[in-house]
């Protein structure tokens, strides 16, 4: 605990050239997250302009430092590192490729559907003509 409140105080970049399209990513993630939260809080409180905006624009600052050193401590920046590098290894379809992928995903859940539909109409003319249901 006590290294998460020392890395809070730094002010370095770790790793700088590294990971950077998945650190960027994360923490705008983080950032638009934090800036729904405050807004609907600043939303919330509302009623004077000292706590409806002060309290919300104090939090969102404290938070985008956090999240900024949060993608910036080690272990995490490591992490992030090794998600860009595998990232890169994957091979991606071809916009064919996936069109087709896309649509055999559909039909085969409109086929099962209608299986269900099917199944489900013979147990309930079974369950009536057995008079379990009315």
């Amino acid at each position: 605990m006590r290294e998460f409140f020392q890395e809070l105080t730094r002010a370095s970049v770790y790793k700088r050239g590294q990971g950077r399209p998945a650190r960027d990513i994360t923490f705008a993630a983080l950032a638009v997250i934090l800036a729904l939260g405050c807004w609907r809080l600043s939303q919330t409180l509302g009623a004077s302009e000292a706590i409806g905006l002060g309290l919300p624009s104090v939090l969102l600052a404290a938070g985008l430092w956090i999240g900024f050193r949060l993608v910036n401590m080690p272990s995490f920046a490591d992490f992030l590192v090794s998600v860009q590098a595998e990232m890169n290894k994957v091979s991606w379809p071809s916009r064919t490729e996936l069109f087709r992928s896309s649509l055999v995903v559909i039909f085969t859940i409109f086929f099962l559907a209608g299986i269900l539909f099917l199944y489900d109409l013979i147990w309930q003319q079974l369950f009536t003509f057995v008079n379990v249901l009315d």
